[in-house]
């Protein structure tokens, strides 16, 4: 029996199985995954009255938020593509990507419309544009456009999960931003994998500190929507502010590149926060020193997990975790293991090899490019 794989799956387990629970800490405001869902629902209903159809590119230029994540699931009840933007880049940029992509709804946070105002006349495909929080000039404020929809359950486009669900713009390369197009089946069988080495499940509570805009942050408002996981918002990287988040509703696992991360250390050195429960941080960016790895874990008492991937690759295919068959070596010997790219994630097969495509000698100093053959890799720019 083939039953498409489809990310609109991961929301509906978590109203089947959790529906009572904190689904979203944000600020002051608290929702269950029932309501989250319902918001979904008028979103999904409010794309519809623009006119949004199945393959439609819809963009999001917002920090983590309500409005961010319940937006992944309502873009993908209609069958239309999120096309998540930096927040980080120049109305040039905004103007080329939202160009290129022909993006026909733009969601923009309040914040950071003037970002992106002065070009919004020059993108010959956007139809509508709607601010999270109050309307500007003539644009609709969300919460006042998305109330007039009802929240009961949406009938949704019908999907293969060969269908795409991301579009992803990546500056890793000279020129012009390319689009990365990832299907329903990528991202989903991608957070199978990521959620079985992340240890993910319902006792979780994330901190979203990775930006949801970053390869759909890595994932994770898939993977711990999935398991019923409480997600609490950040809107800015601060690491006083992290700090008390953490503290403050028991986070057990966040995402970051490690120079937040380095961040965070600082102001725990200044603030040292006491916990009763364990918190694992996930790092990927760039490598670590074994003695920063062991900072983490040994002052304060973190676990440190490094995954290696990108945008290509939905983003997740390596991780350093130590196996089994490792945890009988000395501290230091694991420090190293953990400061590497690691081995493959289920799912993904990777080699390095030379420049005459042979795979390299494994022992941590021969230079070689990375290759992987993935369900994770995508349909192409």
């Amino acid at each position: 029996m083939h039953v498409p794989l489809l990310l609109t799956d991961f929301l509906d387990r978590a109203v089947e199985l959790y529906g009572e629970k904190p689904a979203i800490i944000d600020d002051e405001r608290v929702l269950t995954y029932r309501q989250l869902n319902g918001r979904v629902n008028q979103l999904s209903r409010g794309l519809r009255s623009l006119g949004v159809e199945k393959g439609d590119k819809v963009a999001y230029l917002a920090p983590n938020t309500t409005e961010m994540l319940e937006g992944f699931y309502g873009v993908f009840q209609v069958g239309a593509v999120m096309t998540a933007l930096n927040t980080r880049l120049k109305p040039a940029d905004y103007q080329f990507i939202l160009t290129h992509s022909e993006s026909k709804v733009l969601f923009v946070d309040e914040d950071l419309y003037p970002l992106i105002k002065s070009v919004l006349k020059e993108i010959p495909s956007l139809e509508k544009v709607i601010i999270h929080g109050e309307a500007v000039d003539d644009h609709k404020g969300y919460d006042e456009w998305r109330t007039q929809f009802s929240a009961d359950a949406f009938e949704r486009a019908k999907l293969e999960e060969t269908d795409i669900a991301s579009l992803l713009y990546t500056s890793g390369t000279t020129g012009n931003p390319k689009g990365v197009l990832l299907s329903h089946r990528s991202n989903y069988l991608h957070a199978l994998s990521s959620m079985h080495h992340l240890r993910v499940s319902d006792d979780d509570t994330l901190l979203h500190v990775l930006p949801m805009f970053h390869v759909n942050g890595w994932g994770s408002p898939f993977y711990y929507t999935m398991n019923g996981a409480t997600q609490v918002m950040l809107r800015k990287v601060d690491p006083k502010t992290i700090l008390q988040e953490v503290k403050d509703h028991g986070v057990t696992v966040m995402h970051m590149a490690p120079t937040v991360l380095n961040m965070v250390i600082e102001e725990y050195d200044s603030n040292a926060i006491e916990l009763e429960h364990d918190l694992r941080v996930v790092i990927a960016g760039s490598a670590p020193p074994p003695a920063f790895v062991r900072k983490v874990e040994e002052d304060l008492k973190w676990e440190f997990i490094q995954v290696y991937g990108m945008t290509e690759i939905s983003p997740l295919i390596t991780t350093s975790i130590p196996r089994s068959t490792e945890l009988d070596l000395p501290s230091e010997d694991q420090y190293l293991l953990k400061a590497k790219t690691g081995y493959a994630m289920v799912g993904s097969k990777v080699r390095v090899l030379d420049a005459l495509g042979e795979e390299v000698v494994h022992d941590g100093r021969t230079i070689g490019e990375i290759v992987t053959r993935s369900n994770n890799v995508m349909e192409g720019y």
